[in-house]
């Protein structure tokens, strides 16, 4: 089995500005903008909030409730009203998708999707940032891997609910991918077998973040000790070079790499990685 942390929803690339925390912890990840036709920010709830309000808020005006949103993943039943067989969905396509196809990610495989957050206020119903507040990397959400299918050779009459998707709405690719969320969270030594198979963390919780807290840079992060690797133990991908970790009295330090998308490893190398998945979901 492999965990994969995967970079996903606004951050200083795309879209320009950090996911909100609000007052109250709660916490949502905004879809990155999309140019193509379909889905637009005003289209998606996060109640009592929509989108299109909140992107108009945080990007002074920059990101329009009608600009089109590319949600992936889609993961949150109540982001938009729902086929009836609606499953949480995730796509992939170019690079990203064959470093997945390389390293042999497939049913059952757990992404873990983590993304740049800042604490936000209602200032008089208008959604704005902290002053003061730093930018975090912070685990938001997670769909462990039921199906896998190649969007332009499957046949799409099996999947109607899924049509909606950006991911089926785009040219010809033939390396355009989509992992199905399972229905029930499978992992060793887990209590509660109703886990949904995906979903979003409602609320920030310490544990989520990744960014180190003693620090200004938010890729630099703070692991558990386990996540070092040691001689023997293969390095989460695309951070191979030992000069990014560093042991710490709280853990590992990683500095990561730049937009990297997707980084994975290996839990037969890692199993202590379960232990710490089922505390983030509070199942340990």
């Amino acid at each position: 089995m492999k965990i994969i942390l995967s970079r996903k929803g606004f951050d200083s690339g795309s879209g320009g500005n950090p996911s909100p925390i609000f007052p109250d912890g709660r916490m949502i990840s905004i879809p990155i903008p999309d140019d193509q036709p379909g889905i637009k920010y005003k289209d998606i709830c996060f109640p009592p909030y929509n989108f299109g309000s909140l992107v108009a808020d945080l990007t002074g005006g920059n990101t329009s409730p009608a600009d089109g949103a590319h949600l992936d993943p889609d993961i949150r039943a109540e982001s938009l009203p729902r086929h009836p067989q609606w499953r949480p969905l995730f796509g992939q396509v170019g690079s990203a998708q064959s470093h997945l196809e390389n390293n042999g990610v497939q049913a059952g495989d757990l992404f873990l999707f983590f993304g740049l957050f800042r604490k936000v206020i209602d200032d008089s119903g208008k959604i704005t940032y902290q002053k003061g507040s730093p930018n975090r990397h912070i685990i938001w959400g997670w769909l462990q891997i039921d199906e896998v299918i190649n969007v332009d050779s499957c046949d799409r009459s099996q999947y109607p609910w899924a049509t909606y998707h950006p991911h089926f709405n785009r040219r010809p690719d033939k390396k355009n991918t989509m992992y199905i969320g399972s229905r029930y969270l499978k992992l060793p030594g887990m209590r509660n077998r109703t886990v949904p198979g995906a979903g979003a963390f409602p609320a920030f919780k310490e544990k989520m973040q990744l960014t180190a807290s003693s620090v200004t840079t938010c890729s630099h992060w703070e692991l558990p000790s386990w996540f070092f690797p040691q001689k023997g133990r293969t390095p989460m991908t695309y951070h191979g070079n030992r000069d990014r970790w560093e042991r710490t009295q709280n853990g590992t330090r990683l500095k990561t790499v730049g937009r990297g998308q997707e980084f994975i490893l290996n839990c037969d190398e890692y199993p202590e990685v379960f232990g710490w998945v089922r505390g983030l979901l509070g199942n340990s």
